[in-house]
């Protein structure tokens, strides 16, 4: 599973800076002046093989009445709740700040990593000046300069090394499957989790992002124990907060990487957003099993084509999830609601679901006589045998004379052909391409 590393510190420190140089390219937008950053950003990143999930939690709207103290120890303390390691970035050409100090103490009462790191170190002086930040009390300080990028990488490395004890991607307990209810705020999650349990569990209001944590709830359906995460989306915040959809980025994936099954809801008067297609390319990326539940259905009008064109629609925006069943449902009249819970057990059951190597091997050879394998510089490609290594989600290993060379189009291919001749709706599946071994 990914670890999420949070950045963290007061505005026009460098947080965005930082965050380019260790996601490799230049996705936050930079500025001097502070609070530039305008929306969460995150991304999935890899150093030296090690993948993870990186947060600039900078980008808090600056206005004339701004509490820019509370609105930092909000961004710290979620950082502090949702991440499992934290950078904290401080100024070495400023000094130290009294705002330094505040987040400094926040901090300290947490157990997870923190690595107190001083950022725009760029000339001898500049470090000679920098003695003033061991008033924190706090050993090691790591210093940097982000917009040279010398020092981070042995930053990101010692990251990095302290995340491999994160938490465990499902936290079932004995038999109890775990479902996480995905989705931007106001899109219905609460009213949909209220409606599928039959009362009103969770706090449920226009305003977006009622919900005031992610709050796990255990119910029984058919003899077995279900926990559902409403995600939030998510805690309020006030008005001159994040807005909400950027403060639910780190729950969100917490959800995302705690469950085995996520239920991603869409708002059917706004269909799909940007928002909506990066949740659900976590989702993918996560390898979870998935159910599109298409919430507000009420308020469309409809003919009888409506329901199959909107479905086709949907996938359209995130063909990546096409494995996924959807529904199309209203949380305030209850229509199809309690159909969910059945799609729910279809879908665990396949996402666990073992395929023998005999019939595996038998299925892969006709897939692959029905549209070969390309050629790879005049050499054929061949495919020797595979065999399920794992569940949920379905893995397979494919031994092969190229492993390097199969052509990502083809891997879908194989992907989807899997699925369909095996019934493995709901669920992704992983293929790992192996050289086969030596005799």
């Amino acid at each position: 599973m990914k670890p999420i590393i949070a950045i963290v510190g007061r505005p026009n420190v460098g947080k965005s800076t930082l965050f380019n140089a260790i996601a490799r390219r230049r996705k936050a937008i930079t500025d001097d002046m502070p609070g530039v950053t305008r929306d969460r950003n995150y991304i999935s990143a890899e150093w030296n093989g090690r993948a993870f999930i990186l947060v600039d939690t900078g980008g808090f709207e600056i206005t004339a009445d701004s509490n820019i103290a509370r609105l930092i120890r909000e961004q710290t303390q979620m950082a502090i709740e949702e991440a499992d390691a934290i950078i904290f970035l401080m100024d070495g050409r400023e000094g130290l700040q009294p705002t330094d100090i505040d987040i400094a103490r926040m901090l300290q009462q947490t157990s997870k990593p923190v690595f107190y790191t001083i950022n725009k170190v760029e000339s001898a002086a500049i470090e000679r000046n920098t003695a003033e930040f061991y008033q924190l009390g706090v050993e090691p300080l790591h210093t940097i300069s982000a917009k040279n990028r010398t020092g981070v990488s042995d930053l990101i490395e010692k990251v990095i090394a302290s995340t491999r004890e994160a938490l465990p991607a499902i936290e079932a307990v004995d038999t109890e499957t775990v479902i996480s209810v995905i989705g931007r705020p106001n899109v219905g999650k609460s009213s949909f989790v209220n409606k599928l349990l039959g009362y009103e569990r969770l706090l449920v209001s226009d305003q977006p992002g009622t919900t005031r944590d992610a709050i796990d709830t255990v119910f029984r359906y058919k003899n077995k124990n279900i926990r559902i995460i409403d995600t939030a989306g998510i805690r309020r915040k006030s008005r001159v907060s994040l807005r909400v959809e950027q403060y639910c980025i780190m729950e969100a994936l917490n959800a995302i990487r705690r469950s085995s099954i996520c239920l991603f809801l869409l708002d059917a008067v706004q269909g799909v957003t940007d928002q909506d297609q990066k949740l659900a390319a976590e989702i993918y990326e996560m390898k979870r099993a998935c159910i599109v539940v298409v919430n507000k259905w009420d308020l469309i009008a409809k003919d009888h084509k409506t329901y199959d064109n909107y479905i086709r629609a949907v996938f359209k925006h995130i063909p990546f999830l096409d494995f996924a069943p959807a529904l199309c449902v209203s949380a305030l009249t209850g229509l199809r609601v309690r159909k969910v819970l059945d799609l729910l057990e279809a879908v665990e059951k396949t996402y666990n679901q073992n395929v023998s190597t005999g019939e595996f091997n038998r299925v892969l050879t006709s897939i692959i006589a029905r549209n070969p394998m390309p050629r790879y510089r005049g050499k054929n490609i061949k495919v020797y045998y595979g065999t399920q290594v794992g569940v949920a989600p379905p893995t397979f290993v494919l031994f092969t004379n190229a492993p390097q060379q199969i052509p990502e189009h083809y891997q879908r291919y194989l992907e989807r052909e899997i699925r369909a001749q095996f019934d493995f709706a709901g669920t992704p599946i992983r293929l790992l391409f192996r050289e086969r071994p030596k005799r």
